[in-house]
Protein backbone atom coordinates (compact mmCIF):
# COMPACT_ATOMS: atom_id res chain seq x y z
CA UNK A 1 0.00 0.00 0.00
CA UNK A 2 1.15 3.47 -0.77
CA UNK A 3 2.35 5.44 2.38
CA UNK A 4 -0.39 7.22 3.52
CA UNK A 5 -0.87 9.34 6.50
CA UNK A 6 -3.90 10.45 8.42
CA UNK A 7 -4.28 14.04 9.41
CA UNK A 8 -6.21 14.24 13.30
CA UNK A 9 -6.30 17.48 14.90
CA UNK A 10 -7.55 16.81 18.49
CA UNK A 11 -7.97 18.90 21.69
CA UNK A 12 -9.36 18.03 25.29
CA UNK A 13 -10.55 14.50 23.97
CA UNK A 14 -9.12 11.79 26.18
CA UNK A 15 -12.12 10.10 26.82
CA UNK A 16 -11.89 8.84 22.96
CA UNK A 17 -8.20 9.64 22.08
CA UNK A 18 -6.75 6.04 22.97
CA UNK A 19 -9.63 3.91 21.34
CA UNK A 20 -9.42 5.82 17.93
CA UNK A 21 -5.82 5.48 18.04
CA UNK A 22 -6.58 1.68 18.37
CA UNK A 23 -9.07 0.94 15.93
CA UNK A 24 -7.03 2.81 13.55
CA UNK A 25 -3.86 0.70 13.98
CA UNK A 26 -6.20 -2.30 14.02
CA UNK A 27 -6.76 -2.07 10.58
CA UNK A 28 -5.20 -4.47 7.94
CA UNK A 29 -2.34 -2.22 6.64
CA UNK A 30 1.31 -1.69 7.00
CA UNK A 31 1.40 1.51 5.52
CA UNK A 32 -1.22 3.57 7.25
CA UNK A 33 0.51 6.52 10.03
CA UNK A 34 -1.52 8.60 12.30
CA UNK A 35 -0.41 12.19 13.07
CA UNK A 36 -2.56 13.61 16.06
CA UNK A 37 -1.55 18.00 16.25
CA UNK A 38 -2.10 19.39 19.13
CA UNK A 39 -2.05 22.66 20.83
CA UNK A 40 -1.70 24.21 24.00
CA UNK A 41 -5.98 25.06 23.84
CA UNK A 42 -5.80 21.11 24.82
CA UNK A 43 -5.61 21.12 28.69
CA UNK A 44 -6.48 17.49 29.90
CA UNK A 45 -4.57 13.99 28.80
CA UNK A 46 -4.82 14.03 25.07
CA UNK A 47 -1.58 14.61 24.66
CA UNK A 48 -0.13 12.25 27.29
CA UNK A 49 -2.44 9.70 26.11
CA UNK A 50 -0.83 10.18 21.77
CA UNK A 51 2.47 10.57 23.20
CA UNK A 52 2.13 7.35 25.04
CA UNK A 53 0.59 5.73 22.32
CA UNK A 54 3.51 6.66 19.77
CA UNK A 55 6.56 5.49 22.52
CA UNK A 56 4.52 2.04 21.88
CA UNK A 57 3.76 2.42 18.03
CA UNK A 58 6.08 3.75 15.51
CA UNK A 59 3.06 4.60 13.08
CA UNK A 60 1.73 6.83 15.84
CA UNK A 61 3.49 10.36 15.80
CA UNK A 62 2.24 13.41 18.08
CA UNK A 63 2.74 16.71 16.33
CA UNK A 64 2.69 19.65 19.29
CA UNK A 65 2.04 22.68 17.06
CA UNK A 66 3.35 25.50 19.02
CA UNK A 67 2.19 28.51 16.39
CA UNK A 68 -1.37 27.03 15.89
CA UNK A 69 -3.45 30.05 15.18
CA UNK A 70 -6.84 27.01 15.33
CA UNK A 71 -8.13 23.95 14.24
CA UNK A 72 -7.14 24.65 10.72
CA UNK A 73 -3.90 26.11 11.34
CA UNK A 74 -3.22 22.49 12.68
CA UNK A 75 -4.90 20.59 9.81
CA UNK A 76 -2.92 22.33 7.46
CA UNK A 77 0.68 22.02 9.54
CA UNK A 78 -0.43 18.30 9.71
CA UNK A 79 -0.52 18.33 5.94
CA UNK A 80 2.71 19.75 5.82
CA UNK A 81 4.56 17.65 8.00
CA UNK A 82 2.88 14.71 6.28
CA UNK A 83 4.28 15.80 2.78
CA UNK A 84 7.76 16.39 4.37
CA UNK A 85 7.60 12.40 5.65
CA UNK A 86 6.80 11.11 2.56
CA UNK A 87 3.08 10.81 2.45
CA UNK A 88 1.90 9.43 -1.22
CA UNK A 89 -1.50 9.89 0.08
CA UNK A 90 -2.95 12.17 3.16
CA UNK A 91 -6.59 11.54 5.10
CA UNK A 92 -8.14 14.38 7.13
CA UNK A 93 -10.60 13.14 9.62
CA UNK A 94 -11.84 14.14 13.21
CA UNK A 95 -10.52 12.52 16.59
CA UNK A 96 -13.13 12.84 18.52
CA UNK A 97 -15.49 9.69 17.31
CA UNK A 98 -17.35 11.80 15.04
CA UNK A 99 -16.05 10.20 12.56
CA UNK A 100 -15.55 5.89 12.29
CA UNK A 101 -12.06 4.58 11.75
CA UNK A 102 -14.02 1.44 9.80
CA UNK A 103 -15.16 4.14 6.72
CA UNK A 104 -11.40 4.66 6.33
CA UNK A 105 -11.27 1.56 3.95
CA UNK A 106 -13.38 3.24 1.24
CA UNK A 107 -11.37 6.34 1.36
CA UNK A 108 -8.28 4.54 0.80
CA UNK A 109 -10.31 2.59 -2.36
CA UNK A 110 -11.65 5.54 -4.31
CA UNK A 111 -8.05 6.77 -4.13
CA UNK A 112 -6.66 3.76 -5.42
CA UNK A 113 -9.05 4.03 -8.23
CA UNK A 114 -7.29 7.23 -9.40
CA UNK A 115 -9.67 10.24 -7.50
CA UNK A 116 -6.97 13.24 -6.40
CA UNK A 117 -9.90 14.19 -3.78
CA UNK A 118 -12.77 12.10 -1.82
CA UNK A 119 -15.27 13.56 0.34
CA UNK A 120 -16.61 12.33 2.91
CA UNK A 121 -20.80 12.69 2.88
CA UNK A 122 -23.27 12.65 5.31
CA UNK A 123 -26.11 13.67 2.86
CA UNK A 124 -25.72 11.30 -0.15
CA UNK A 125 -27.64 7.78 -0.26
CA UNK A 126 -26.02 5.70 2.44
CA UNK A 127 -24.87 8.40 4.59
CA UNK A 128 -26.47 9.93 8.29
CA UNK A 129 -26.04 12.06 10.82
CA UNK A 130 -26.91 11.14 14.61
CA UNK A 131 -26.56 12.38 18.21
CA UNK A 132 -26.78 16.01 16.80
CA UNK A 133 -29.39 18.86 17.34
CA UNK A 134 -31.57 19.17 14.92
CA UNK A 135 -30.29 23.02 14.45
CA UNK A 136 -26.63 21.24 13.70
CA UNK A 137 -28.45 19.34 10.66
CA UNK A 138 -30.08 22.47 9.17
CA UNK A 139 -26.61 24.41 9.71
CA UNK A 140 -24.45 21.89 7.79
CA UNK A 141 -27.32 20.66 5.46
CA UNK A 142 -28.26 24.57 4.16
CA UNK A 143 -24.92 25.65 4.28
CA UNK A 144 -24.82 22.96 1.70
CA UNK A 145 -27.35 23.91 -0.16
CA UNK A 146 -26.10 27.93 0.13
CA UNK A 147 -22.15 26.84 -0.86
CA UNK A 148 -23.74 25.17 -4.05
CA UNK A 149 -25.77 28.20 -5.19
CA UNK A 150 -23.28 30.62 -4.35
CA UNK A 151 -20.08 28.77 -5.99
CA UNK A 152 -21.60 26.26 -8.35
CA UNK A 153 -20.51 23.38 -6.71
CA UNK A 154 -22.83 20.37 -6.99
CA UNK A 155 -22.04 17.86 -4.20
CA UNK A 156 -24.09 16.56 -1.33
CA UNK A 157 -22.37 17.51 1.58
CA UNK A 158 -19.90 20.73 1.35
CA UNK A 159 -19.07 20.47 4.90
CA UNK A 160 -17.72 17.46 5.97
CA UNK A 161 -14.39 16.79 7.50
CA UNK A 162 -13.52 13.38 6.29
CA UNK A 163 -11.82 13.61 3.08
CA UNK A 164 -8.55 12.39 1.45
CA UNK A 165 -5.85 13.28 -1.29
CA UNK A 166 -3.39 12.32 -3.59
CA UNK A 167 -0.16 13.90 -2.74
CA UNK A 168 -0.10 16.09 -5.60
CA UNK A 169 -3.26 17.90 -4.35
CA UNK A 170 -1.48 18.99 -1.36
CA UNK A 171 1.78 19.58 -2.73
CA UNK A 172 0.66 21.66 -5.41
CA UNK A 173 -1.39 23.50 -2.99
CA UNK A 174 -0.24 26.83 -1.18
CA UNK A 175 -1.21 26.01 1.97
CA UNK A 176 -0.55 29.72 3.45
CA UNK A 177 -3.20 30.73 0.95
CA UNK A 178 -6.47 29.85 2.86
CA UNK A 179 -9.14 32.53 4.11
CA UNK A 180 -11.14 30.60 6.18
CA UNK A 181 -9.93 30.08 10.36
CA UNK A 182 -13.17 28.16 10.94
CA UNK A 183 -15.17 25.32 9.76
CA UNK A 184 -15.45 26.80 6.46
CA UNK A 185 -12.09 25.14 5.42
CA UNK A 186 -13.57 22.66 4.72
CA UNK A 187 -15.72 24.35 2.16
CA UNK A 188 -13.13 25.96 0.91
CA UNK A 189 -11.10 22.70 0.40
CA UNK A 190 -13.59 21.17 -1.78
CA UNK A 191 -14.42 24.99 -3.85
CA UNK A 192 -10.68 24.82 -5.02
CA UNK A 193 -10.44 21.38 -5.83
CA UNK A 194 -14.03 21.46 -7.71
CA UNK A 195 -11.84 20.93 -11.01
CA UNK A 196 -9.90 17.82 -9.91
CA UNK A 197 -10.93 14.38 -10.44
CA UNK A 198 -13.02 14.02 -7.09
CA UNK A 199 -16.29 11.99 -6.03
CA UNK A 200 -17.94 11.79 -2.35
CA UNK A 201 -18.39 8.18 -0.09
CA UNK A 202 -20.67 8.10 2.18
CA UNK A 203 -20.11 8.28 6.11
CA UNK A 204 -22.22 7.96 9.12
CA UNK A 205 -21.10 11.06 11.38
CA UNK A 206 -21.63 10.73 14.86
CA UNK A 207 -21.80 13.75 17.31
CA UNK A 208 -19.52 14.10 19.71
CA UNK A 209 -18.48 16.16 22.80
CA UNK A 210 -15.42 17.81 20.84
CA UNK A 211 -14.32 21.48 22.02
CA UNK A 212 -13.06 22.06 18.45
CA UNK A 213 -15.14 24.91 17.40
CA UNK A 214 -16.44 25.67 14.23
CA UNK A 215 -16.90 28.94 12.43
CA UNK A 216 -19.87 31.55 12.67
CA UNK A 217 -22.94 31.94 10.05
CA UNK A 218 -21.60 35.58 9.77
CA UNK A 219 -18.23 34.19 8.78
CA UNK A 220 -19.70 31.50 5.70
CA UNK A 221 -21.68 33.99 4.37
CA UNK A 222 -18.87 36.64 4.27
CA UNK A 223 -16.09 33.99 3.01
CA UNK A 224 -18.76 32.46 0.48
CA UNK A 225 -18.86 35.60 -1.24
CA UNK A 226 -15.39 36.30 -1.02
CA UNK A 227 -14.64 33.41 -2.74
CA UNK A 228 -17.22 34.55 -5.68
CA UNK A 229 -15.95 37.68 -6.31
CA UNK A 230 -11.86 37.00 -6.05
CA UNK A 231 -10.89 33.15 -5.72
CA UNK A 232 -7.46 33.13 -5.14
CA UNK A 233 -5.31 30.71 -7.04
CA UNK A 234 -4.05 28.08 -4.63
CA UNK A 235 -2.84 26.26 -7.21
CA UNK A 236 -0.92 28.92 -9.37
CA UNK A 237 2.38 27.22 -8.92
CA UNK A 238 1.73 23.65 -9.67
CA UNK A 239 4.21 21.67 -11.37
CA UNK A 240 2.62 21.36 -15.11
CA UNK A 241 3.97 17.85 -15.33
CA UNK A 242 0.21 17.13 -13.00
CA UNK A 243 -1.71 16.63 -15.81
CA UNK A 244 -4.98 16.11 -13.91
CA UNK A 245 -5.06 19.95 -12.83
CA UNK A 246 -6.95 21.04 -15.52
CA UNK A 247 -7.49 24.84 -14.04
Amino acid sequence: MKKTIIVMPVANEEATMGKILDEILALPYDNLYIYPVIDSYSKDRTEEIIRNKAAQNEKVKCIFYKESKGVISCYLEGFRQALADGAERILEMDGGGSHLPSEIPQFLQRLDEGYDCVWGSRFMKGGSMREQPLYRRILSQGGTFLANLVLGTKLKDMTSGFEGFQREVLENMNLDAFLSMGHMYQTEMRFYCRKLRTIEVPIHYVGSASSLKSSSVTEALRLLFQLKRNEPNLFGGCDASWKRLNI
